[in-house]
């Protein structure tokens, strides 16, 4: 097996929709950074969708399992936005936790509520590191890499929006035991 790659990650190449190379030099590390981080989201996702429990099991479980398989799909759609602009994608996992902006969570289990903060928050994150980007993609005239992450934007603020729900008040019981009083 060759140990030598047939071509560095370190090597931008021309691109087949004619990005700048000094657009791709500037977007390609800052999207590297996004995939990483994703990928640890995604490991996040995955640990808490099996691990969950609690009267809200069901709900808290399906929308982890939806969340992980949307950011697979995200990460894979930064991956392929990374190769078409010439660049190569960080893929060994050490390497993506260096590289990173989120870090993994500790091994153990964790009460459900802080799993889930740990997800908004994290999704938080991600959200402000994106608009960033996409800040970068517009100066830079690629306007394919911006939809793409306003896309993913979209999606990310979606979820960090449904996990502030899981940790809110429960209203319900709330007005229950306010009729109860009255």
């Amino acid at each position: 097996m060759q140990t030598t790659p047939w071509r560095p990650q370190s090597e931008i190449e021309d691109n087949p929709i004619n990005l700048p190379r000094e657009a791709a030099e500037k977007i390609i590390p800052e999207l590297d950074r996004h995939l990483s981080s994703f990928f640890v989201l995604f490991h996040q996702y995955q640990k808490h969708h099996w691990l969950v429990e609690g009267p809200q099991f069901r709900d808290i479980h399906l929308f982890l399992e939806e969340g992980y398989n949307e950011i697979h799909e995200q990460l894979d759609a930064i991956a392929e936005r990374i190769t078409a602009i010439g660049g190569v994608p960080t893929s060994s996992p050490a390497a993506q936790t260096e590289l990173a902006y989120l870090s993994h969570e500790p091994e153990g289990i964790f009460r459900i509520t802080d799993m889930l903060t740990k997800d908004r928050t994290d999704e938080g994150t991600i959200a402000a590191n994106l608009r960033r980007t996409i800040k970068l993609c517009t100066a830079n005239e690629d306007f394919g890499t911006e939809t793409l992450l306003k896309g993913i934007l979209l999606k990310v603020e979606d979820r960090a929006h449904h996990l502030d729900h899981f940790l809110g008040s429960d209203s319900l019981g709330l007005r229950l035991n306010e009729g109860a009083s009255a």
